[in-house]
């Protein structure tokens, strides 16, 4: 009869818990379930990381978890997609008369501003992904899908092959960047300007090169559309 109130208080709290969790919204659990990996990466990394452990950092359980998401992968591009809005929720309009290469360096810029707190984590990601092959090709998917949407808040185009080209040179001289930023202990990130403004330049060289092979394939149906023409003006002349 004496632990009749314990259990009662006991299973008191427990409704009150899972009325709370009821209550939550799937906002709130997938917002959690983000900020717990990007947690456990700033502590291990991302090849050591169970669900189980994820679950226990967010505090949902399993069953919550595979709702919300079906793999780490999926809940780091959670992550990047909530990064890519914070960027283009900004007003960009004060860089409409910069130079494309201008705009873009601003871009990047309030991107890494935005990643601020996740910089052990992506310290982490960069180490499991110089050993690991088959994550650097996932992470680069995403980061190819993300850097179209800062290339469209630079208005640069991403669309086409050349867009796509374009996209995955970005995420490649963005991917150089952060090794620089992850070390970059200056609050003002004067190494890491210096080294995205490098890296634009590059890019920019390399675009220039981009631009003018694309047009190569227009210049030769011109050129045969021309030599075309001269032929039929010259059997015109001879049945003449």
């Amino acid at each position: 009869m004496a632990r009749r109130p314990v259990r009662r208080r006991s299973a008191s709290k427990s409704a009150q818990s899972s009325s709370v969790r009821a209550s939550a919204t799937p906002r709130d659990e997938r917002e959690k379930i983000v900020a717990a990996l990007l947690a456990l990466l700033a502590e291990k990394p991302i090849e050591q990381i169970d669900f189980a452990d994820i679950a226990q950092q967010a505090g949902v359980s399993l069953t919550q978890l595979r709702g919300e998401f079906v793999s780490k992968l999926a809940i780091l591009a959670a992550h990047i997609k909530s990064i890519d809005r914070a960027v283009l929720a900004q007003d960009l309009s004060d860089m409409a008369e910069e130079p494309p290469r201008e705009r873009l360096f601003d871009v990047l810029m309030r991107r890494l501003e935005a990643m601020a707190s996740d910089r052990d984590a992506v310290r982490s990601l960069l180490r499991s992904a110089r050993r690991n092959p088959p994550l650097a090709l996932a992470l680069n998917g995403l980061a190819v899908r993300s850097q179209q949407w800062m290339l469209a808040a630079a208005g640069i185009s991403a669309a086409g092959p050349r867009g796509m080209v374009r996209a995955q040179g970005l995420a490649l001289l963005f991917s150089s960047v952060l090794r620089v930023w992850v070390r970059d202990e200056d609050t003002g990130l004067a190494r890491t300007m210096a080294a995205l403004d490098r890296a634009l330049a590059r890019g920019q060289r390399f675009s220039g090169f981009l631009d003018d092979l694309c047009q190569i394939p227009a210049r030769i149906c011109r050129l045969r559309s021309r030599r075309r023409r001269r032929g039929d003006d010259a059997e015109e002349s001879v049945a003449a």
